[in-house]
Formats: C-alpha cells, sequence, structure tokens
C-alpha cells in the first residue's frame, strides 16, 4: 500500500537551533509539521487527554514529521513557534477574540518571532550566567523545555496534594532553570538556596534577565479602545483560543 502523504511546512524555530545539541535535528533552527486532519483534532477534543493535561504533547507528536524528535525536547518559545504555526495552518492566519468589550482580529502572521542573541551563547550550550544585584551571587542557569515544564507541573500536583495551600510553581521553576550557585552544582545546595536564600529582589531581577533572554514568539498586538486609544494587549494561546472549530 503507497504511503499517504500529507502537505507540510517548514517552521523556522526563534532560537535558530543554536541551543540544541549539534547532532539533533533541531540545530538546523527549522522543524517540518504536517497540516492538522481531523485525526488532529480528535486530539484536541479528547477528554482524557484534557483531563491528564498531555493534549498539546500529543498534538505535537501527532504533527512533527521526524519521529526522531519529541516534543520534550522543545525550548518553551520553540514550542509555541510550532504550535502557532499548526494553528494558521490549520484555520488561517486570522484570529477572532474578544477582549477588553471588543472583537478584535488579530493576524497571526504579524507576530514576531523574538530571536535568541547570539553574542551570549557559548558553543552552542543551555547555559548561562547571571549576577544577582542585591546578593550579588553567580547563578548559572538554562532556558527551560517542554520536557522540563512537564516535570515541573507533575511536582506542582504533588505539592498541591499536600494541602498546604501553597502553589510552589515558581520555587520549583527556579530549582529546574538553576543548575549552579557560586559555582556549586549539588541539588541540595540548589533547592536550599531557592527556599531560604533567594531574595524577592534577586529573583524578580533574574526572572525578567530570563525573559528578556529567552527566544520566544512575541505575543504582543494593539487595538484600538472605545475612546480611540491604541493599546498594547498579549494575544492568549490556549487550545480553547488557538483551535476556534475545538470548542472544549
Amino acid at each position: 500500500m503507497a504511503e499517504v502523504k500529507f502537505p507540510t511546512e517548514v517552521v523556522d524555530l526563534p532560537s535558530q537551533g543554536l541551543l540544541y545539541p549539534k547532532d539533533s535535528p533541531l540545530s538546523s533552527g527549522t522543524i517540518e509539521v504536517k497540516y492538522m486532519t481531523a485525526r488532529e483534532e480528535d486530539i484536541l477534543t479528547s477528554a482524557n487527554l484534557i483531563k491528564k493535561g498531555i493534549v498539546v504533547e500529543k498534538l505535537l507528536e501527532s504533527l512533527i514529521v521526524d519521529k526522531s524528535i519529541t516534543s520534550d525536547e522543545l525550548l518553551i518559545g520553540d514550542k509555541n513557534a510550532v504550535l502557532i504555526a499548526a494553528r494558521i495552518l490549520a484555520y488561517g492566519k486570522i484570529y477572532e477574540l474578544e477582549y477588553d468589550g471588543q472583537k478584535l482580529e488579530v493576524d497571526l502572521t504579524s507576530l514576531k518571532d523574538k530571536k535568541l542573541d547570539e553574542s551570549i551563547i557559548s558553543d552552542g550550550v543551555n547555559e548561562f550566567e547571571f549576577d544577582l544585584p542585591a546578593t550579588k551571587r553567580k547563578l548559572t542557569f538554562k532556558l527551560l523545555t517542554s520536557g522540563d515544564e512537564k516535570e515541573i507541573d507533575k511536582e506542582v500536583k504533588g505539592f498541591e496534594k499536600v494541602g498546604d495551600g501553597i502553589g510552589y510553581d515558581l520555587t520549583t521553576r527556579l530549582k529546574y532553570q538553576i543548575i549552579s550557585i557560586d559555582g556549586d552544582t549539588k541539588r541540595a545546595s540548589i533547592n536550599s538556596f531557592v527556599d531560604n536564600e533567594f531574595l524577592s529582589r534577586d529573583s524578580m531581577a533574574f526572572r525578567a534577565h530570563v525573559n528578556e533572554i529567552m527566544p520566544d514568539v512575541d505575543m504582543t498586538s494593539t487595538y484600538t479602545d472605545a475612546d480611540g486609544n491604541e493599546k498594547e494587549f498579549t494575544v492568549p494561546m490556549t487550545v480553547t483560543f488557538l483551535w476556534p472549530s475545538v470548542g472544549i
């Protein structure tokens, strides 16, 4: 039986592939994805996958043409670029939504990639340094992948079962992101630092720095309010919003 062929598209990655191992297909800076079909809509509407929180992961697995690539490998910003490209290929570039009491239309092709600054990369390794402004301690950190995000979500859900009312999302994310503190790579040292020594002003500065350098899709768009003023807003990116025919 002849192999069924689907139309595909090559998507540029915001990271330009610069933080992946050289033997990874992702190091090319592009990824090939197929157009969505009714099969992918089955994935998006699966109550079981939605309940488990893995609907986007399963969607990506289905869309990525090169099966040697897993969705877990993708940097978060690269994953966002793939999802937006998939949405455009499936339903077109115009995204209709309500915001601030108005019906808006956003041209998703107008959203620009926030590229990785090549000058801060050392030998293509996903590892960066940051000096904390208040305590002057030196952090080495990485940019999170989709796989990291999945593990963080698992841990946070585990903490929620404890029932102490604390979310732990921020501290768990920081523990996954930080590789060393003043050269100390021991996980126990990093965990203790985040829980007991990471001053709020340093944490805020660190998170702002990560957001500044992280390659991603800039989801900022503009609209005109009722008084005629142009304002910026962040385009929401969820399964419900990005796939209008799903209706979940």
